[in-house]
């Protein structure tokens, strides 16, 4: 029997998920996909309606939308012959535009482990940073990359920009704030709203780009001549696209809500609300969405991690989903929030709140002396925390064993300790298995009453941070493990290890060093632990660590399971977020849908759904640390704006080929040492080396080296900070070295000009 004959018999295996949607199902996208796998050739739609056995009228229209709706969401592309093609294979890829600053920029694939395309400056004309796009494999460029050409825009991304806007010879334009735009935004004479050249404003876009026209706009709001204090957020909002505005019909529903547990909710759900669960955060926390409970079991630990059950108010299809699903995380900035959720369920009736009724989903999980994950079951329940915890609060408990704090929570004391026990377990069992750890200082913002930086100051990670880290990713191990036992579509977090171009480069890196990464071509995340306990007395182990970290591939979320590298782990999902990221609420319906008795053919999402879902989050995802980290620079500007002339001491933390990126220790404030500004030399970059070297002087300027800089200039627009070198301590193979001074040109030239004010004195 040939395969074709084979297709046109076999069932359709998602039928029954189709027939639940539809009064009259078609076969669904899956099964037209595998259709055209199986004959290996395009297929017009009178071939698919043959193929298909559909003849009556209404099954011919309906499956001439659902062609049309492929095309639209990117699964098919129909070629000149009016014949369906699938995307994603190795001619055509659908994916995200990321624009680089130079002009071009790459597509990163929705699928096939989200290979990058390459795309020259001329395709990037019709393109600007963020859209969906469909482009053809045509070759590879001059440094071997996979070139791209483009086919179909699926979905524009970019709505409004922030910039400056400017009139030259009768022409109006802005110059977009964020980098990554490259066009300028044409306005017409009529559509300026009054701006004058050289003011901030936000346009909107009325046309986008095309090979021959830049975009067109008009200005919708006049932000002023100069960012103000307090204007940071909002502009980084804005020039990010971060959706602000809640729609009332997103209001409305989160309103009928209500502001209690429905007491209809509780049926049927396990009652712990005399369990002692708390809720442990930060200071300033305001959503609560997981809370905690231990007890000893049967040689090790009984540990609960309860979970908002936001799946249970935010149901597919309803105007608050839509809204959650476009914003896809909440938004962290200095002083504020842009919620996932409107407050009334953030800070309300999902949040976890001590003495109040919750519903929730609760991972019940045995965990083993040695932190092994031996048994672990979901269920739905209802919940009252029993406190609020603050994690210095639980660090004075546990590790300072402070009287009067311990006084405070005498009740507690048992289960915290409890608590404390199984993290110990779980740390053990991760440092047996090789995860991934990176030591780094984020910086705290300390303000004063006028919103302006006071002053900026680390934040200190305690073991109370790490007892929640570790009972999370217990629980979003078990959450991976139910979602692949029962084969329910979802999304992983997935975590690849390094390529092979940026291992190549780590190797000569370390080579360089005289050190050597284990696990031939494909090391394992013991390989790298195992390197960095082997440096970790080393002066220069900063540095080793720093590319190390440099040389891994982001995490981000994808219906296939790949495992995490980084915490080495064959699956991980996020599964405790719910509140504030949408990966989780969608791990979240999947685990309801099975304990409702649910089978993997009659779940309601599609794999090419949570495909774009996946792709969606982790581009929101990335979208969010830009703008918050846009934010915070423009504040940290602020802040550096009254200390000129100030000298600092400082970490090289980025090496280029136009100079040395350098972090103040104290401050933690960012800036940059142009190559201008160094010694009266030639320098050549060493991408691999991560230094820069004078031909002459035989000067090297090397990733981690400790320096002395002055602060030279303050750009709060540009959100760039300008340093002169004043002293360096660079390192040696072994890592070592002293602080010498130095003489850079910016030196030199302030020497001469000094010399020549005292000749004109004299």
């Amino acid at each position: 029997m040939s395969r074709k004959k084979r297709a046109r018999r076999s069932p359709d295996p998602y039928f029954e998920r189709e027939q639940a949607k539809y009064a009259n199902p078609i076969p669904s996208r899956e099964f037209i996909l595998q259709v055209l796998r199986e004959h290996g050739r395009p297929l017009d739609r009178d071939e698919l309606l043959k193929t298909l056995s559909l003849d009556s009228p209404e099954a011919v229209e309906a499956l001439r939308r659902r062609l049309r709706a492929m095309e639209r969401d990117g699964q098919l592309h129909r070629n000149r012959r009016g014949g369906y093609v699938i995307v994603d294979n190795q001619d055509l890829v659908r994916g995200r535009v990321s624009a680089h600053t130079d002009g071009w920029g790459y597509v990163q694939a929705d699928t096939d482990g989200g290979r990058r395309v390459y795309l020259s400056p001329r395709e990037m004309r019709s393109l600007m940073h963020g859209d969906r796009v469909i482009v053809q494999v045509v070759g590879l460029d001059a440094d071997g990359r996979p070139e791209g050409k483009l086919v179909d825009i699926l979905e524009r991304q970019t709505e409004q920009v922030v910039g400056r806007f400017f009139l030259e010879s009768g022409v109006g334009f802005v110059v977009p704030d964020n980098r990554r735009i490259q066009h300028d935004i044409i306005i017409p004479p009529e559509q300026t709203a009054g701006a004058r050249s050289g003011q901030l404003v936000v346009a909107e876009i009325v046309e986008q780009p095309s090979l021959r026209r830049q975009p067109i706009g008009r200005i919708v709001q006049v932000l002023g001549d100069r960012i103000e204090a307090g204007m940071e957020i909002e502009i980084a909002r804005r020039a990010h696209g971060i959706p602000v505005e809640w729609p009332q019909e997103v209001l409305a529903e989160a309103a009928a809500l209500g502001d209690r547990v429905d007491p209809a909710a509780l049926e049927g759900r396990v009652d712990l609300r005399d369990v002692p669960l708390v809720t442990i955060d930060g200071e300033d926390a305001r959503d609560f969405d997981d809370a905690v409970y231990c007890e000893p079991a049967a040689n090790g630990w009984r540990l609960l991690v309860a979970i908002a059950d936001v799946a249970h108010y935010v149901q597919p299809g309803t105007a608050l989903d839509a809204e959650a699903s476009k914003r896809a995380t909440s938004v962290y900035f200095p002083r504020s929030v842009v919620p996932m959720l409107p407050e009334q369920l953030s800070n309300g009736l999902c949040s976890l709140k001590p003495g109040e009724d919750r519903l929730c989903v609760v991972c019940d999980m045995i965990i083993g002396p040695a932190g092994q994950l031996r048994k672990w079951r979901f269920y739905l329940g209802v919940m009252r925390s029993h406190a609020r915890l603050t994690y210095d609060e639980v660090a004075a408990i546990l590790v300072d064993e402070d009287p009067q704090v311990s006084a405070r929570y005498k009740e507690l004391l048992p289960h915290l300790h409890n608590l404390y026990g199984v993290y110990k377990s779980l740390r053990a069992a991760r440092e047996r298995r090789g995860a991934i750890d990176f030591e780094t200082t984020e910086a705290r913002l300390i303000f004063n009453e006028h919103g302006a930086i006071e002053r900026i100051e680390p934040l200190e990670r305690n073991d109370a941070h790490k007892i929640i880290e570790q009972c999370m990713i217990a629980a979003n191990v078990a959450a991976a493990n139910f979602l692949l036992r029962h084969k329910v579509p979802a999304l992983f977090r997935d975590h690849l290890g390094p390529d092979e171009d940026r291992l190549d480069q780590l190797r000569q890196f370390l080579g360089q060093l005289g050190l050597q990464l284990g696990g031939g071509d494909n090391p394992s995340p013991k390989d790298f632990a195992r390197l960095l306990r082997a440096v970790q007395n080393r002066p220069d182990r900063h540095l080793i660590q720093t590319v190390l970290l440099r040389s891994m591939q982001a995490a981000d979320y994808r219906p296939e399971n790949s495992g995490h590298f980084g915490l080495a782990l064959d699956a991980y999902a996020h599964f405790t977020s719910p509140i504030r990221r949408y990966p989780d609420l969608l791990v979240h319906r999947a685990i309801r849908h099975v304990l409702a008795g649910g089978k993997a053919e009659n779940y309601f999402m599609r794999m090419d759904e949570l495909v774009a879902l996946g792709e969606h989050c982790s581009m929101a995802e990335r979208r969010a640390e830009e703008a918050s980290r846009d934010a915070l620079m423009m504040l940290k500007c602020q802040y550096m704006a009254d200390k000129l002339g100030q000298e600092f001491a400082g970490l090289i933390t980025g090496v280029t080929g136009f100079g040395l990126f350098v972090t103040l220790e104290d401050v933690f404030v960012d800036g940059l040492v142009h190559i201008t500004n160094l010694e009266n030399d030639y320098f050549q970059f060493d991408p691999v080396g991560h230094r820069l070297t004078g031909e002459r002087t035989g000067k090297v300027y090397r990733l981690t080296d400790r320096v002395v800089v002055r602060v030279a200039r303050v750009d709060v627009d540009e959100r760039k900070i300008d340093f002169d070198l004043v002293a360096h301590q660079p390192h040696d193979r072994h890592g070592r070295g002293e602080m010498r001074p130095v003489e850079t040109r910016a030196a030199a030239r302030g020497l001469r000009s000094g010399r020549r004010g005292l000749r004109r004195k004299a």
